[in-house]
């Protein structure tokens, strides 16, 4: 396999770097970087100059003097967002030059969250999130395939040495630096040991409502140093929330959200960690959709107040589109699945299975399929 995979976003970001500046967010070694210098040298520009990143002490300086490329073409700042001054730099040269430049900003935090003074950048950029590699994306449709992701996760690098012990190694290593180096860089906080032991409990807890109040037992803190740790680590992408989907006929939960992992290689549960795999596959879709397409699209999940739950609901102008449930290989359909499926007879309702070479629709019209089957679509 090539060290280099055609990533899901970039004939995307062609297209839009023509007429605005392009920011690409999401979690540190998706392969935002190697993306970036890839369009740059595709469209003929050297990345020794066309490049900047600002971890490198020379191309700092370099931010900070606003003392750029001269002429036109590709130019790429990188981890630009760490600078509290960033979006002053930015919107300068964008103002400045961008008749001439094709200006292509990544940062491993949420660029659309930390903004940090000036003026607003609104109109001036597209927005993308480029998460880790999923079945679709790799373009092998297998049983084979799926179980390599499960195995190795998403982060490329671990995926392509596809070694389980440099997956272990890779991924406490991983969490280690976007706590005690991203977060430090970007967060006041004091309490890193802290938040790292919150991170270290959050994979057994994967695929149930979150409670805020017994992570603060757990950890002897108060409920709001909690509820602020967990977003920080939402807004460094280590970890997502999705939200209950209610409607006034199924008397769903409104309050708690469930969590997963980008990383879900951390989750040792194997029912867990499917569902994990899932709930990223879903997601990436859904951010796909809504910055490409502009769609109101959501990843949901149901629960009811009779304890009745489906792992996931996609919605679109709030409206449910998909039910999907989970299952590692119980062809009995999932009675809280039906219970859905009766209410909402037109939406698609999908139970997805570990099991090899099956799909079929019932006699309810409830699909079950492989989840080879299911991702590549995904």
């Amino acid at each position: 396999m090539s060290d280099y995979i055609n990533r899901y976003i970039e004939d995307a970001i062609i297209d839009d770097i023509q007429y605005k500046m392009v920011f690409v967010g999401g979690p540190r070694q998706a392969g935002k970087t190697t993306l970036a210098k890839h369009l740059c040298q595709t469209a003929g520009f050297d990345i020794q100059t066309r490049y900047l990143n600002w971890d490198a002490p020379k191309d700092r300086e370099n931010i900070i003097t606003e003392s750029f490329p001269t002429g036109p073409g590709f130019i790429v700042l990188d981890e630009v967002h760490k600078y509290s001054r960033w979006r002053q730099v930015v919107k300068g040269l964008f103002d400045k030059r961008g008749d001439e430049l094709q200006i292509l900003v990544t940062g491993s935090a949420r660029l659309d969250y930390y903004r940090r003074g000036g003026d607003s950048l609104q109109g001036r950029y597209h927005f993308f999130r480029l998460l880790p590699l999923t079945l679709a994306e790799l373009g092998v449709h297998t049983r084979d395939a799926v179980m390599d992701l499960l195995v190795y996760g998403g982060f490329p690098e671990p995926f392509l040495r596809q070694s389980e012990r440099h997956t272990k190694r890779w991924s406490r290593k991983y969490r280690t630096r976007v706590i005690r180096e991203d977060l430090a860089d970007l967060e006041n906080v004091k309490d890193l040991g802290l938040i790292e032991h919150l991170a270290l409990r959050l994979p057994d807890l994967v695929g149930s409502p979150l409670s805020i109040n017994a992570l603060r037992e757990d950890l002897q803190v108060a409920h709001q140093s909690v509820a602020r740790w967990i977003s920080m680590l939402e807004n460094l992408y280590m970890i997502f929330r999705i939200y209950p989907f209610g409607a006034p006929r199924i008397r769903a939960v409104k309050k708690e959200a469930k969590h997963y992992h980008l990383d879900w290689t951390v989750v040792k549960d194997p029912g867990k960690r499917f569902e994990n795999l899932v709930a990223c596959h879903l997601l990436k879709w859904c951010l796909f959709q809504q910055d490409t397409e502009g769609r109101d699209i959501e990843l949901r999940y149901f629960r009811d107040i009779d304890k009745r739950e489906v792992d996931f609901v996609i919605t679109e102008d709030e409206k449910p589109v998909y039910f999907i449930e989970c299952k590692k290989s119980d062809k009995n359909i999932s009675k809280s699945l039906y219970y859905l499926k009766v209410r909402f007879p037109h939406v698609p309702a999908i139970q997805v299975l570990i099991e090899n070479d099956i799909d079929l629709v019932t006699k309810d019209d409830i699909r079950i399929c492989s989840v080879h089957y299911f991702l590549s679509d995904w």
